[in-house]
Order: structure tokens, then sequence, then C-alpha cells
């Protein structure tokens, strides 16, 4: 059965490409972008499609005419939720994921923060605003800097290509407010600490809850910081932040591929819920490599096949993009995973080297 691997322009699903065609898969790359860094993989035949974020449906229509149903992997939200809404037009396909009627609280922020508090999971003091004065009282309430975050993130990230505004004033709350109001925005404490606070449970859970794949790490670097994506990151295993992740996965009634980010408050050195992902993130391929596979893992559970459970195998890694666009090279000591160079799949490496270097030029 085919692997289809949902938006693969970056380093995501570039890492659930190279897992799958390792271990002999066959692999659908899907994406809208023509330069789509996974469409250079040798591991996986390109499939263009509409933007998922722009023409869901049109998007799902695409999948339903190839003509080959699989495992369907999304590796951001547009697809994801694409997917998630009409998969009753999907027949044939396996879903590491569960239906919408569940999906969709998990895909609104203030539910993810709501199901944690009823379950004893920590989450940073956040505010519903109502309005731009409730805003701005809320911001004066929390202490500055604070976050203007959006409940519904989708169209936020698309409209504004970040996931939140960092305010330390009130008029800043206000503009991020009236920018975001569309978006349902929050105001949340911003929890001291660098990006190195910031830790992670991935997973995998059968339909039935139980994990099949677990792995457990933290950033060290994201660009930008503070509400950015990772750059560098390593495996280090936190019981409680695998515990605070299961509980919680478990109230949201959720199965499949997920991350749930925590970020450790220095204040009280309590771990405090930032967001779930409930699909492959950007640094999934850490997981892989101690371990924890989790798009192999996925497909091979979905066509039921019998799979022994997996857990981080100890031994602490790290995981770069050493080389990224407009940005200094990032290189760990020691020995590291790299995200996009490959000795078995040169072509992503040197497709983005060249990129940099044109870049560079003009």
């Amino acid at each position: 059965m085919t692997a289809l691997v949902l938006d693969v322009a970056w380093v995501n699903g570039l890492a659930a490409i190279r897992s799958l065609g390792r271990a002999g898969i066959p692999v659908l790359a899907v994406d809208h972008r023509p330069s789509a860094l996974g469409f250079r993989s040798r591991y996986a035949r390109p499939v263009h499609a509409p933007d998922p974020g722009v023409e869901p449906e049109a998007f799902v229509e695409r999948l339903v005419a190839l003509g080959e149903p699989g495992v369907l992997l999304p590796t951001h939200d547009p697809p994801l939720n694409a997917v998630a809404r009409h998969r009753d037009r999907l027949d044939g396909f396996l879903f590491p994921f569960p239906g919408w009627d569940v999906l969709e609280r998990i895909q609104d922020k203030r539910g993810q923060l709501e199901a944690a508090a009823e379950v004893g999971v920590d989450i940073p003091q956040t505010s519903y605003p109502q309005s731009a004065a409730d805003a701005r009282a809320a911001g004066d309430e929390l202490g500055y800097p604070v976050l203007v975050k959006p409940a519904h993130p989708v169209g936020f990230k698309r409209r504004f290509n970040r996931q939140a505004f960092r305010c330390e004033s009130t008029d800043e709350v206000d503009r991020a407010y009236g920018d975001a109001e569309e978006f349902a925005p929050m105001v949340q404490e911003l929890i001291p600490g660098g990006d190195d606070e910031l830790y992670s449970l991935g997973s995998y859970l059968r339909e039935d809850g139980e994990p099949l794949g677990l792995f457990s790490g933290r950033k060290i670097l994201q660009v930008p910081p503070i509400v950015g994506t990772c750059r560098v990151g390593e495996s280090v295993w936190v019981q409680e932040v695998v515990d605070a992740g299961l509980r919680l996965l478990r109230a949201l009634r959720f199965h499949g591929i997920s991350q749930v980010e925590f970020k450790r408050d220095p204040r009280d050195g309590r771990y405090k819920l930032m967001e779930v992902n409930p699909r492959l993130w950007q640094w999934h391929g850490l997981a892989a490599a101690c371990g924890v596979d989790l798009p192999l893992i996925a497909y091979r559970d979905l066509r039921g096949e019998t799979v022994v459970p997996a857990s981080m195998n100890g031994e602490r890694r790290s995981w770069a993009i050493s080389l990224m666009p407009g940005e200094r090279p990032a290189v760990p000591k020691g020995r590291y995973v790299d995200a996009v160079f490959a000795s078995d799949d040169l072509k992503p490496g040197l497709v983005l080297a060249s990129r940099i270097v044109r870049g560079a030029f003009r």
C-alpha cells in the first residue's frame, strides 16, 4: 500500500518520505509548490495538488483522482484539516488521526488549554478577551511581555507568517488584538526562560489509546526565537512531560501521531502546555534516529501489522537544520542528525545549498 506524505515543502515532509522510502514503501509526495524540497527526494514520486489551505475540496479530489488509496501522513495543519473534514470522500484511505468530531476541538487552541486544565495538566495564565478593552486589561493584569495568540491558528499563520504576537505594552496588545480579532485571539503570559526550556512528547497512539511509539526531546534553538520553529533539538527523556502529554491526549480522545509541547517554567519548575500538534512536526526525524520511527509505526499499525511498542533508546542525540536561507550555519557539537543532508538521498541537500548560494548573491 502507498504512503502519501502531505505537504513536503520542508524538512518534516522530507523526513517522513525518507523513513518510509528506506523501508521499501512506495511514497507519493503531495504539495502545491513545485519548489517543494520533498519533490527532490529519490524516495518519492512527486504529485502536484491544489493548496489545501485555499482549495481544500479540490485538494481532496486530487487525492481521490490518484486512484491509489493509502496511508495519509499530513505534516501541517491545512492538509490535515482538509482530509479530516472530507474524510467520507476518501474511501480506502487510512488516517493516523481521529475524525473531525474529535479533531476540531484539538485544532482550537482554547480547546486544548481547557482540556488540559480539566485533567490537571499545567497551563500558562491565559485570558480569552471579547474586546480590545478586555485584551488591554488582560495584558496589564498578566504583566508584560505577553503573547497574543490565535485560538484558530491556520488562517493566522497564513496571514502573518508567525504563531503569535509578542507584546511589550498596552498599545502593542491593542494593535495585536485588532489584527488577530477574526482568529479568536487569547492573551497569555510569556513563560520566562529560553527556547531550550521547550520540551516535547512525540507519540503514536493506537486507536485504543495504547502507545506504540514514545519520544521525548527538547528544543535548543528556534527560528525566530520565542515563537518560532525548531532549528536545533536534542533527545532527552523527561517522565513528567511524557505522563502529562499522554494524560492530555487521552482526555482529548486522540489517537495517531502527535507532538505535545510544554515549556518548563524556571519560576516553579513546572511544565506548562504550549500546544498540541495532532500530526508530524518539524523535528520528528530525531525521534526516528532514536528508534521511534513514527511514520513507519503509523503505516504498519494502520495496515493491521503487529507493531512492537518502541520507546527512546536512551542515547542522547541532536538534530539540526544546519543550513537555512538567511541564517548563519547551526551545527551541534558531536554526532547529530541533519534534517536535509543525507548520503543516501543527496539531491534535497544540493538543491537547498544552491538556493542559499543564489540567495547570497542576490
